[in-house]
């Protein structure tokens, strides 16, 4: 069971979670597209339940809410060193189920993959969680193929429509908070996507000597390396460091995070020259065989999720899912039907 709110109930309700929450959730970004004269729909914090974005895809996935696209990790001076503070507010996130899968991703690489992050952990264990449901797969999605278009490890669910929001929570601090609001008893099934025009089967074996196969060479000269792709993911991890100096004082600065792509120039440099999957059909045939395969090998499940983002994002019109269907076609000596 939980609780149907009417309209103007909701804003009460909202102003409440606020008092406690910084609340995240899709939203569109006026101007912000890829391309002149166009919106982006990514997650920011919303001060109305009629901010969020229900109807579409989020062009950018949650993770730069709990993993901030440049995030400081640390103050130092010639004498000593600082973590910032954590952040006065808890946080709330809406999350579609294929992002609740991402989620599980992101929680294996970053506190059981060796040594858990602290940074992660503190924003992890401040936050909550509400799944959004989805009432029709998007375009490009193909969450089903993955098992990634239902979940239970969340919050609270919540569905709105016109007239109402129905929050449903789990959370036994959730119902704390929810205790005195006026509200109606009721009960409402998640909307979960259960067919996706889109389909992939991902063959459980791959023959020997797939990375040299014929498959990757047109990469190498459609892929521009922009890394958009990685930036869009919700199971991409990868990042870099970077130190900043302040004009004033040069002996004192911060430390970054900064998120990183497989896909750029420059992300496999080491010491002396030296540098791995130097041509992008090297960096396109690493990314994919992680997502669908290495990862799989490792931990059990696919890393890929199957929202379908990066497909939408390529400005070269690389096709992720036309990829993952040649691989299911490869035949001994590295060709895939037509």
């Amino acid at each position: 069971m939980g609780n149907l709110f009417k309209k103007e109930e909701a804003v009460l309700l909202l102003n409440k979670l606020s008092d406690v929450y910084d609340i995240y959730a899709p939203m569109v970004f006026k101007g912000e597209g890829c391309f002149s004269d166009t919106d982006s729909i990514r997650y920011g914090k919303i001060t109305s339940f009629d901010d969020i974005v229900w109807d579409k895809k989020s062009d950018y996935s949650f993770k730069e809410v709990l993993l901030p696209i440049s995030d400081t990790i640390l103050y130092f001076t010639e004498k000593e060193m600082k973590v910032p503070d954590p952040s006065e507010k808890k946080r709330i996130i809406f999350l579609r189920s294929c992002d609740l899968h991402a989620l599980k991703r992101l929680d294996e690489i970053y506190l059981t993959n060796g040594a858990e992050d602290f940074y992660y952990k503190r924003a992890r264990e401040n936050t909550k969680l509400i799944l959004m449901g989805c009432k029709k797969s998007f375009d490009s999605c193909f969450c089903v193929s993955m098992g990634t278009n239902q979940a239970d490890n969340y919050d609270a669910y919540i569905k709105m429509d016109k007239e109402s929001v129905y929050l449903e929570p789990k959370d036994e601090e959730l119902k704390t908070l929810l205790e005195g609001t006026e509200s109606e008893e009721a009960s409402f099934e998640i909307d979960y996507v259960t067919d996706n025009i889109e389909k992939v089967t991902i063959p459980e074996t791959l023959p020997e000597g797939i990375q040299d196969f014929p498959l990757w060479e047109e990469y190498a000269g459609r892929c521009v390396g922009c890394g958009r792709c990685n930036f869009v993911c919700p199971t991409c991890t990868c990042f870099t460091m970077q130190d900043v100096f302040y004009q004033d004082n040069q002996k004192a600065g911060e430390r970054r995070r900064v998120w990183s792509s497989c896909q750029v120039d420059g992300f496999t440099d080491m010491a002396g020259n030296i540098s791995f999957r130097k041509d992008q059909g090297a960096r396109m045939r690493f990314k994919v065989l992680h997502k669908v395969y290495d990862y799989k090998k490792r931990f059990g499940y696919h890393m890929c999720v199957g929202c379908g983002r990066c497909e939408d994002v390529c400005p070269e019109y690389i096709s992720y899912l036309a990829c993952i269907h040649k691989l299911g076609e490869i035949k001994d000596g590295g060709n895939a039907d037509e």
